[in-house]
């Protein structure tokens, strides 16, 4: 585990984790798993393309969780919904 990348979900954190938040743990594991801290320029283009598609995949994680004793996730929101 990267240990730059914290974890972006309640209890952890108290509120919804912020754009920002997110965008950064995505830079992170781009940089990991590439093994660049800054990508060449004929690589800036693939290497942004893939920090947008973490911190998206991440962004539907988040939403998606059910942390039992936080309220649930906007799944959780929207299930509830439409039950009642």
């Amino acid at each position: 585990m990267c240990r730059s990348i914290k974890t972006l979900r309640p209890p952890s954190i108290p509120e919804k984790a912020t754009e920002e938040e997110i965008r950064a743990a995505a830079l992170q594991y781009v940089r990991k798993v590439s093994g660049f801290r800054a990508p060449a320029a004929h690589n800036q283009e693939v290497f942004a393309a893939a920090v947008d598609a973490i911190a998206d995949a991440t962004r539907d994680l988040l939403e998606g969780l059910q942390v039992r004793g936080a309220g649930g996730g906007a799944a959780a929101v929207a299930a509830a919904g439409a039950a009642g």
